[in-house]
């Protein structure tokens, strides 16, 4: 009794379908394997999204002047 034949495994599937069905059986392994897909290429594209380091201050300055331009 401590083991499960293949006959269990059938029986235990069949019943899960009538509860389920295939169609939303179906549903959920898409969204499963979408939801596995995304994670790994979401793993795979992490070190992509480290900030960069901010540019160096050179010291220099910039001179301008700004003038409105007349409405005509």
């Amino acid at each position: 009794m401590g083991t499960w034949s293949i006959w269990h495994w059938l029986i235990v599937l069949v019943i899960v379908l009538l509860i389920f069905g295939t169609k939303k059986l179906k549903n959920i392994g898409a969204d499963l394997g979408g939801a596995v897909r995304g994670f790994k290429e979401g793993m795979k594209n992490g070190d992509d999204d480290k900030p960069e380091a901010p540019s160096q201050i050179t010291g220099r300055t910039i001179d301008a002047e700004v003038k409105d331009k007349a409405k005509s």
